[in-house]
């Protein structure tokens, strides 16, 4: 059912934890499966110097968490923006039909951690307009940016 890449990153998971002093921490649902998904990102002149997350949920939601990591780990902010639900299925060597909501959870963690960095920095980015438009039909996708003080 699953590719071996999936099965080594949910036994082996990467970049798992969190950042005390994150520079953005994101969180996203989906309440249909229970998945959460939390993204801490330390950010220096413009690049991802350490990414952490923490994900309750089924084996494909921490592979994806963990795969999504290891792709934005030391990419510029504008390259991880560009990280979609595709490459990180692609990354895993692919996901059953059922399990694709877990992908694009990470990708809308990712996004809304870069989203939280920007609001605690003033930065105007159209980021911070995109809204979850329910992304994929297995989801009714709750998104929110989470910070320190929540």
């Amino acid at each position: 059912m699953y590719s071996e890449k999936v099965m080594d990153h949910f036994t082996n998971p990467r970049n798992c934890g969190e950042i005390v002093d994150a520079d953005g921490i994101g969180e996203v649902g989906n309440a249909k499966c229970g998945d959460i998904m939390r993204m801490y990102l330390k950010i220096e002149n413009d690049t991802i110097v350490d990414v952490k997350f923490k994900t309750f949920g089924c084996g494909a939601a921490i592979a994806t968490s963990s795969i999504a990591t290891e792709m934005i780990k030391g990419k510029r902010i504008e390259d991880a923006l560009k990280l979609t639900n595709k490459a990180v299925v692609e990354a895993l060597g692919g996901l059953p039909p059922v399990k694709i909501h877990c992908s694009v959870l990470a990708e809308q963690a990712v996004k809304a951690a870069l989203a939280d960095y920007y609001r605690k920095n003033g930065i105007d980015h159209p980021i911070l307009n995109d809204a979850c438009d329910g992304c994929c039909e297995a989801c009714d996708h709750h998104h929110e940016i989470g910070s320190e003080e929540e």
